[in-house]
């Protein structure tokens, strides 16, 4: 059983930063795929960031430069940093973990987080 805990979320003014953080615990295979995802009320979940087991990390373009998202393999969790944060990024931020990327980069994980709360303003 595979369960994932985000934090790190908050209220921060426009170009500030914050680092969100997944811990993850379960079955070690579904920890090798893993992402990061936002929500804002009324719109559809994006994909925000996606790392392998061999490390490859994906971005969406609206995060590129801004967002750095990195894994601890001993502590078994996944970070986000997000510097420059705008107000467009306030959301709802849920990490998920699959057995398969690519199910990771299409945003059909089976396990999800119940989300930390990104505020800008």
């Amino acid at each position: 059983h595979v369960q994932l805990v985000e934090s790190g979320g908050g209220s921060v003014q426009e170009g500030g930063s914050l680092r969100l953080s997944c811990e993850v615990s379960g079955d070690p295979i579904f920890k090798r795929c893993l992402g990061w995802f936002r929500q804002a009320p009324g719109k559809e979940r994006e994909g925000v960031a996606a790392i392998d087991s061999d490390g490859t990390i994906s971005y969406t373009d609206s995060v590129k430069g801004r967002f750095t998202a990195s894994r601890d393999n001993t502590k078994n969790t996944l970070y986000l940093q997000m510097n420059s944060l705008k107000p467009e990024d306030t959301a709802m931020y849920y990490c998920a973990a699959d057995g398969v990327f690519q199910r990771i980069m299409n945003g059909v994980a089976d396990y999800w987080g119940r989300g930390t709360q990104v505020t800008v303003s």
